[in-house]
């Protein structure tokens, strides 16, 4: 084996080893497991960005224990490690260090079990990003939700993370189930656990009820972490109560490796059995992504408790990156690969400047902060800076990503899609400008005056999440506003990098040519790629960029009226369905899956 290949491993093994560290030594100061943190989080992280330049020219392949294929056979368990695998856990790694660097001057108590969490959750993390192996898939699922679970709950005393971590917990738990039954239909089926065995086998083989099945067990698990409607309801809740560095990792990369494990799956172990039934399957998935950005887009704008608002348009925005990969096409999988970045920064960004927020007002209430953040105009900036890289602002990296969905929209004849993307991100970049506008601007009517029914009832509620018991403080570190200002930063800038986005295109259509996937797994053949043309983008790319982010711009003087987007009533029951009951998030959940199920089946076994 290469050097390079025994790094994949250790990009895993090093967060690990420095959870084991700070536990065992929870005794020591909080400054060295900051220390021990941080040094970990950036180790990793150069390991992935080093396997990320080297996995250029096709797959890098580590057996661990040297248990290699024998005649084409898997035996042992792969990190199988493509250019898509590792630029996600590179971003993971990214905000990771974020996080820490910013928790170092948030929290003002916080010990040792935390930081150990946080490192266990960047493994999981990084090994599902790595892994070829659709069991170890499905442990590192598990491993990085249950880190996921107590952080909800870092502040255990209260009684509103507690509540927030048992909804992500039973959703996700119940998620997990299915993932794990699928997995062992499929082990049945073809006795392997090798993503390249498992499509080799499936090869050549039209899909049955049995694959179906499968198919929708494993593909809706990830879609549930991945906060698809109306496998949605505990992101919402889960973000209200964590801490803002927490945050930053729910929304900025756990959700997107939702969307990758679903892609992964996809263009691996079913990309044989789908073929024949692509244009019906492309339909249904499009439908998922589709309902999940206008539903979740609409419920953000209605929102006025900050950290539910960003919550609601990271699932809009999923449901864009989902529409990319349900397109089941190359330049797709691209843009949502491209979206993703932007967002995952962008989004990282918003919510660590709404801890900012919180630090020193000790508010997280739009209407409570009107006018208090005049004397922060750098945070205001990257607020509205968020807004339109969210509304997919020209020449935002968000921008390039959509352009490459509504491009390879329009090739498959989705001509309606682009607008209805447009829309969402319109929505969702209006909810950021208008909070921006009256949090740092005083804009807007009174909010005494306009408060409905309804959002007192969402006032009291958030009485119960994080900020219900903060107490201002007189001065912000430099350190809090700093971090999320070079997050978006990053965010605006990543899409202009020369190269950055093409070599996304090509990264795709390499992920996506599920034989030399195969070939190189379990052959260790290199793989010969055909070159990719990059994109261009279209004049309509150009349209739609400035129609939603004219419509960002005037649907948030819209909101600043108080005026609804929705009739009181749609408003209301769209507000009722998220009850912050766990029995009605799992009915919900039972109800989704049945719906999708049915169209499976018909789209695939029918």
């Amino acid at each position: 084996m290469t050097t390079v290949q025994h790094l994949a491993p250790l990009a895993v093994v090093i967060p690990l080893l420095a959870a084991c560290v700070i536990a065992g030594l929870s005794f020591l100061p909080r400054r060295l497991h900051e220390v021990v943190a941080i040094g970990a989080a950036i180790a990793s992280t150069t390991l992935c960005a080093i396997l990320l330049a080297h996995a250029n020219d096709g797959p890098i392949v580590y057996w661990l224990g040297h248990w290699e294929p024998h005649h084409g056979v898997a035996l042992g368990i792969s990190l199988t490690v493509d250019q898509l695998g590792a630029g996600i856990a590179t971003l993971t790694g990214v905000l990771v260090i974020a996080s820490l660097v910013y928790s170092t001057r948030y929290y003002d108590e916080i010990d040792g079990p935390y930081f150990a969490l946080v490192m266990t959750f960047m493994a999981g993390m990084v090994a599902f990003s790595l892994t070829g192996d659709l069991f170890d898939m499905f442990v590192f699922f598990e491993l990085m939700s249950v880190a996921a679970f107590a952080l909800t709950a870092v502040m255990i005393e209260e009684r509103g993370p507690i509540q927030g971590a048992i909804n992500f917990a039973v959703t996700n738990s119940v998620a997990g189930f299915g993932l794990l039954v699928g997995i062992a239909l499929l082990y049945g089926r073809t006795g392997a656990l090798n993503l390249a065995q498992i499509g080799l086998s499936l090869d050549h083989h039209p899909a049955d009820a049995l694959v179906a099945v499968a198919l929708l067990l494993v593909v809706a698990a990830f879609l549930t972490k991945a906060a698809a409607v109306p496998f949605h309801f505990w992101l919402a809740d889960a973000h209200a109560v964590a801490p803002a560095p927490v945050s930053i990792l729910f929304s900025g990369v756990m959700v997107e490796l939702g969307v990758f494990g679903a892609a992964r799956v996809l263009s691996t172990a079913f990309a044989q059995p789908i073929e024949p039934s692509l244009h019906d399957l492309r339909m249904v998935l499009v439908g998922v992504g589709v309902v999940t950005a206008v539903v979740a887009a609409f419920s953000c704008f209605q929102q006025r408790h900050l950290k539910r608002l960003l919550a609601f348009s990271t699932i809009s925005h999923m449901g864009i990156v989902i529409c990319g990969v349900a397109l089941l096409a190359d330049r797709a999988l691209a843009g949502a690969a491209s979206y993703a970045l932007g967002h995952g920064l962008a989004k990282g960004a918003l919510f660590l400047g709404t801890g900012t927020l919180l630090h020193r007002c000790g508010a997280i209430d739009e209407f409570q902060l009107r006018g208090q953040g005049r004397d922060l105009p750098l945070l205001g900036l990257v607020f509205v800076v968020g807004a339109l890289v969210l509304a997919s602002a020209p020449l935002a990296t968000t921008f390039f990503g959509k352009s490459l969905v509504e491009d390879a929209a329009l090739s498959a004849d989705y001509a309606w899609l682009p607008a209805v993307l447009a829309l969402c991100s319109a929505l969702t970049g209006a909810a950021v400008l208008r909070a921006s506008a009256r949090i740092f601007l005083g804009w807007g009517d009174d909010p005494q005056e306009t408060r409905t029914e309804s959002e007192e009832r969402s006032q009291e509620a958030s009485s119960r999440e994080e900020g219900a018991d903060v107490k201002p403080h007189t001065a912000t570190p430099a350190l809090l506003v700093a971090v999320p200002a070079v997050l978006m930063l990053a965010a605006v800038l990543a899409g202009l990098v020369p190269e950055l986005v093409p070599s996304i295109e090509r990264a795709a259509a390499h992920f996506r040519d599920h034989a030399s996937y195969a070939g190189a797994v379990l052959s260790g053949r290199a793989p010969h790629f055909p070159p990719v043309a990059g994109a261009h983008v279209s004049a309509t790319a150009w349209i739609y960029a400035a129609a939603s982010t004219a419509g960002a711009l005037l649907l948030a003087s819209f909101g600043l009226r108080d005026r609804q987007v929705l009739p009181v009533t749609v408003a209301d029951v769209l507000r009722a369905a998220h009850s912050g009951h766990v029995g009605d998030y799992i009915a919900w959940w039972t109800f989704g899956m049945a719906l999708l199920g049915g169209f499976v089946l018909w789209a695939v076994a029918g």
